[in-house]
């Protein structure tokens, strides 16, 4: 249920689960956080979804059983910020509950036009991660992380865009969500390791 391909420098990963809108289980969560641990000897690491849904989070059975607060969600978020290279999250569709932490990790997040943004922990009676919020604030503010976290509001992709959460968003007709945050990495993957490391410092 979790793909990875390797080509050159570059890593992609799929969360491949469609039929559970990708919902994570414990041990696909476990394998995500693995491979992106591994994945600091690429260049370059893409996140995406199968099907019309990026991820919906914690399966909600298994969210109910303990996963909803399982360190391997902070164990993904982490080794993913920590990347030496460059991280794009290709949201294909809606990114929800703990999968937003896998998004705010990556350096860029593009989307398809249809794909929205919601983290529902205050209904749903749970924390967020707890690198989770302060992300969220770099990207988009305070009041507005309120408004996500505390007000259950679900961000559309053009809202999500205007501030600062996606990067940007994939018209239909310029070609797959994939391909483009593909094409994004093309720069660094072709680069020295050390360079691209360099200026990522630089940009802190």
């Amino acid at each position: 249920m979790i793909r990875l391909d390797r080509e050159g420098g570059l890593w992609t990963v799929t969360i491949d689960r469609p039929d559970k809108a990708n919902s994570l289980t414990a041990a696909m969560l476990a394998e995500l956080a693995d491979i992106a641990e591994a994945a600091h000897e690429s260049r370059a690491l893409v996140l995406t979804g199968a099907g019309k849904v990026f991820s919906a989070g914690a399966d909600l059975d298994a969210a109910r059983a303990g996963l909803a607060t399982s360190p391997d969600w902070e164990r993904l978020s982490g080794a993913i910020a920590r990347h030496p290279g460059l991280t794009v999250a290709a949201l294909n569709g809606t990114v929800a509950g703990g999968a937003m932490g896998m998004a705010l990790a990556c350096d860029l997040r593009v989307a398809a036009p249809g794909a929205k943004a919601f983290y529902p922990v205050m209904k749903l009676g749970f924390l967020p991660q707890p690198s989770d919020p302060s992300r969220l604030v770099a990207l988009v503010g305070p009041a507005r992380a309120r408004m996500i976290l505390m007000a259950g509001q679900k961000i559309d992709a053009e809202t999500a865009l205007s501030w600062g959460l996606f990067d940007r968003i994939v018209p239909d007709d310029d070609g797959d969500v994939l391909e483009v945050a593909v094409s994004l990495t093309a720069d660094t993957v072709a680069a020295p390791p050390e360079h691209a490391t360099a200026i990522k410092r630089l940009i802190g």
